[in-house]
């Protein structure tokens, strides 16, 4: 029974975290999704449009790590709720006037927001999972929903209002600053972070080699992931013949999978491993990606869904085996695994946007299908990492390394 209530305890504040998690990375999907927007209202080209999604990413990509060492020095729960508002502020004023360097200075403002708030949210999302692999999917599940939702409600914003509307994009980032707050004040989180505290030292030695091999994997994903989350919208209007629609359905597509992904990439990794389910996802991507740059017509959505599942099979355990490899540094390694995994992708952006340019978005993309095997070839020799008795899933009780969250 004493079992039961252990595994019971933090499911509403990991519940109110993936709720918050999902208003967050709205915000890091609605910047590509907004792309095409700036095409049509600003005559943008597709270099021009790429440094959007650059602005969003390159400040993000440094920041993140930073914020994540401050974390594992200093809890800063305070930072969830000021980051998520700044993510949403700076979106929601995108489309206020015509000017680039303001376009991107806004851009940038939310980039940062969302860099603050991933390191400090899994961290205390590991306090409130106890260590579970299952628990801490769901978590990253909620970031993948945020992303599928992205390209919907900027459609339904900007496509009636045009970017002048973009103001109201701000709704869910004070929905997840709400969340955010409500989560760090229910009373199963100080109790989790308490078992967590205590159970600090069982923490064992960071292993660097095998989780900067892990990273180099995370990099290739995060660069497919992020180019095709830029420019899906317009090749699936040039592959299929359809409109914006066409586009926005593509795009949807490309995020929803990503729920199923996670949701499976942790089932899965319970049965075989969380290696080898990573190391399988990133040679299944292969043929995927394939198969969406180079298939014409209708079927790259099939192929769109495929790359989708493969690119997300790992989210998830991607985290887990970040902060499993670091474990004294759990909040550094979130910020790499969790919030770096789509900002770093970013800075391959500008290159994708000029090489289409220069001769057409189908070559650009192409190279994009490499990268999958790059990351497999990273993964090659991976280990799976040994989890301290205070961290394993499934045992009672749960216990964490994570330091308390100051909340």
């Amino acid at each position: 029974m004493s079992t039961h209530q252990s595994t019971v305890r933090p499911t509403t504040p990991l519940t109110l975290l993936s709720l918050s998690h999902a208003c967050v990375d709205i915000y890091q999907g609605a910047v590509a999704a907004l792309v095409p927007f700036f095409l049509a209202e600003r005559a943008y080209t597709y270099a021009a449009a790429s440094g959007i999604v650059l602005a969003a990413s390159l400040l993000s990509s440094v920041a993140q790590p930073l914020f994540g060492a401050l974390t594992d020095r200093r809890p800063m729960p305070w930072l969830l709720p000021v980051s998520t508002l700044a993510g949403g502020v700076g979106i929601a004023l995108s489309g206020i006037g015509g000017s680039y360097a303001p376009t991107l200075a806004v851009v940038a403002v939310a980039g940062l927001g969302v860099a603050a708030y991933h390191p400090e949210s899994a961290r205390i999302a590991r306090i409130a999972s106890r260590g579970s692999h299952t628990a801490m999917g769901l978590f990253s599940l909620g970031g993948n929903i945020g992303f599928a939702a992205a390209p919907l409600m900027v459609s339904a914003v900007v496509a009636t209002g045009g970017l002048r509307a973009s103001p109201l994009l701000v709704v869910p980032a004070l929905a997840g600053a709400a969340l955010c707050v409500a989560a760090l004040r229910g009373p199963a989180l100080p109790a989790a972070a308490a078992a967590a505290s205590s159970a600090r030292t069982a923490a064992g030695t960071d292993d660097w080699p095998a989780f900067l091999k892990m990273s180099g994997a995370v990099v290739c994903r995060s660069i497919v992931f992020v180019g095709l989350s830029a420019f899906l919208s317009l090749y699936a209007q040039q592959r299929t013949g359809g409109g914006e629609f066409a586009g926005t359905a593509a795009l949807f597509v490309l995020y929803l999978g990503g729920a199923l992904g996670t949701v499976a990439g942790g089932r899965l990794a319970t049965r075989y491993g969380r290696v080898a389910v990573v190391r399988r996802a990133y040679a299944l991507t292969v043929p995927a990606v394939a198969g969406l740059v180079l298939v014409p017509g209708p079927l790259l959505y099939l192929f769109t869904a495929l790359t989708s599942a493969g690119l997300y099979v790992p989210f998830s355990l991607h985290v887990t085996l970040g902060q499993d490899y670091l474990p004294r540094r759990v909040g550094t390694a979130g910020g790499v695994t969790l919030g770096l995994t789509v900002s770093i992708g970013g800075l391959a952006g500008p290159l994708i946007g000029a090489a289409a340019d220069a001769t057409s978005l189908q070559t650009a993309l192409a190279p994009l299908i490499a990268l999958p095997a790059v990351g497999w070839l990273l993964l090659r020799t991976l280990h799976e990492p040994a989890v301290p008795e205070a961290t394993a899933p499934n045992r009672a009780p749960h216990r964490d390394t994570a330091p308390d969250p100051g909340a």
